[in-house]
């Protein structure tokens, strides 16, 4: 499904230039659950945007469905983006003047998507991540567990082929934690693919693939059977340093 190719990150912080990816080569097989983890500096949310088209690359190749993407045009990239990926971050980034519907049919909006057909989606999918009580209200008049789940509708408004998700459930407490995460994992099992950026073993453990990166390299890619704990999680990690 993606293939990165000796992906190089570099950022500019005034006369110092930061390595944020040293040469990155990943692949990413349709269906999978992939976390990715590390300390923080190591560039786990940079090869997230990198993987959402959300930042460009200095160097490297970036294979979609066997398509060199690597090089195309920012409204390409826009295109690609709305079509194929949907995000889920750990600020949720609803907007606050929208209800929960409109925040959900926003990314079909951008598609073109008659208001009916999206009104339509947005409220089945609300329906699907258990919010049907909530379709007319306000973020602010929602908990943190419930403003994820929104988000989640939203990125799965247009269908898309990956979910990326960046420390998703960063702000939520353990009970929401676990509700968020078992969403995901049905999501998955259901055939969408999800890539989870976290520090979390928590998270780590509901992956079936962990991917370690360390100082911008990537140390560790091994598969993850589901009867793992968090604290083999750990233990993997604490194996990498």
């Amino acid at each position: 499904m993606i293939e990165l190719k000796d992906i190089k990150k570099i950022y500019q912080l005034g006369h110092n230039k930061i390595e944020a990816l040293g040469g990155v080569s990943l692949k990413i097989n349709r269906g999978e659950m992939l976390a990715v983890m590390g300390p923080s500096g190591s560039g786990k949310s940079t090869l997230l945007h990198i993987l959402g088209c959300l930042d460009l690359p200095e160097s490297g190749q970036y294979l979609l469905e066997d398509t060199d993407i690597t090089n195309l045009s920012d409204k390409e990239l826009s295109r690609i983006r709305n079509e194929h990926f949907g995000f889920v971050f750990q600020a949720y980034n609803l907007l606050p003047e929208l209800k929960a519907w409109e925040n959900v049919a926003l990314p079909m909006v951008i598609n073109h998507v008659k208001k009916a057909e999206r009104k339509e989606r947005a409220v089945a999918l609300l329906h699907k991540v258990g919010l049907k009580e909530r379709l007319n209200h306000f973020p602010n008049q929602l908990s943190g567990g419930e403003q994820q789940r929104v988000a989640i509708a939203r990125a799965l408004a247009n269908d898309p082929d990956l979910i990326l998700g960046d420390e998703p459930t960063g702000n939520l407490s353990t009970v929401q934690s676990d509700e968020i995460l078992e969403m995901l994992c049905q999501l998955n099992e259901e055939g969408v693919t999800v890539v989870l950026v976290t520090h979390d073993s928590n998270v780590g453990a509901k992956a079936k693939r962990l991917v370690t990166l360390q100082d911008g390299l990537l140390v560790r890619d091994v598969p993850i059977e589901k009867r793992h704990s968090a604290e083999y999680i750990t233990t993997l990690l604490q194996a990498a340093n």
